[in-house]
């Protein structure tokens, strides 16, 4: 008979060999655009209390992993379950996330969950939907530098004209007040908030700004970051960062609401991709690729991003279980 049990990961060492299975497995079954962190390095982070551990033991043998953060204020980040050889994943995934459940409950009671379910995750969703997750549709579009004809398409996307006292310039730090309540006016009751409520306040707005800005999440790029300016004053923004010093990404576009539908998120989005390809071109930079993400029911998005010669990689479900 298999004793199946659950608790916080104490005994490190006894981890490492599911551990770095699943690094062998973070492109191939998980889709990660990183390669994770190192062994010793994760057992660092844990240590410095950047992120909690679950493990499942059957029989006593370390057999499955749940690891997650509550490093945002609103939310507890569920980042990965694993299986070791990805055996019984199902089962002893189900078997975890409850266990988490329970764990957090007084924690669920003012702050959400969010689960990205990348990759072999997908197969939980049955799960988690009995256990009140709701979901979101991710599509993940690429902008590659070489082997396309990304660039191409981009040179010769339709230029719009510009509207009398518009125009795009590189960010500056002067307008960071204003992009807090820019992103936070366009964000607030979008999907996004759903499963991460910062963008619901001000403050937590700010907070995520402060991280991209402060290179907290990636390498900030100011140069390539768009502002769009209507008679001198801010209206729009496009943010661009770096991760892994390849990688750029996109985190958010957002422009004022009565600026909207003239095309000037197209205009804003052609101003970074131009400023990232000359950066890829003229610097030691070996940028290879721009990503992005938007919701897969976002057509106005998606088609500004095929336009601009990003193509749709794969899609994941953002997954979130709302506050009790």
């Amino acid at each position: 008979m298999t004793e199946l049990k659950v608790e916080i990961l104490k005994n490190y060492s006894e981890l490492e060999l599911v551990y770095n299975d699943f690094r062998s497995r973070a492109t191939s079954d998980y889709n990660f655009e990183l390669e994770p962190l190192d062994f010793n390095d994760f057992v660092s982070s844990l240590q410095k209390e950047l992120i909690k551990c679950l493990v499942l033991k059957e029989n006593d043998v370390q057999v499955a992993f749940l690891v997650y953060t509550t490093m945002i204020s609103e939310a507890i980040e569920l980042n990965i379950i694993h299986s070791l050889n990805m055996e019984k994943f199902v089962d002893r995934s189900n078997y975890l996330l409850r266990e988490f459940l329970n764990l957090t409950s007084d924690l669920r009671k003012h702050k959400i969950v969010c689960y990205p379910m990348l990759g072999r995750q997908q197969e939980l969703i049955n799960i988690a939907a009995n256990l009140g997750f709701k979901f979101v549709g991710i599509a993940v579009l690429r902008f590659m530098m070489y082997g396309t004809n990304s660039v191409e398409i981009l040179k010769m996307a339709e230029a719009k004209e510009f509207p009398n006292n518009y125009k795009v310039i590189s960010w500056d730090e002067e307008y960071f007040d204003d992009a807090v309540k820019i992103v936070h006016e366009g964000f607030e009751t979008s999907s996004d908030a759903l499963f991460d409520p910062r963008f619901k306040t001000l403050d937590g707005t700010l907070d995520i700004l402060n991280k991209i800005t402060k290179n907290v999440y990636a390498e900030f790029l100011p140069q390539a970051t768009s502002v769009l300016l209507h008679d001198d004053n801010p209206v729009g923004f496009c943010f661009m960062n770096l991760t892994g010093g390849e990688f750029a990404n996109i985190p958010i576009v957002s422009i004022k609401k009565e600026h909207q539908g003239k095309g000037l998120s197209s205009i804003l989005l052609k101003h970074s991709m131009e400023k990232i390809i000359n950066m890829s071109r003229s610097t030691h930079r070996n940028i290879s690729e721009v990503n992005t993400c938007t919701e897969t029911d976002n057509f106005q998005a998606l088609r500004m991003y095929r336009n601009a010669g990003f193509k749709e990689d794969y899609s994941y479900t953002q997954s979130y279980l709302p506050i009790e």
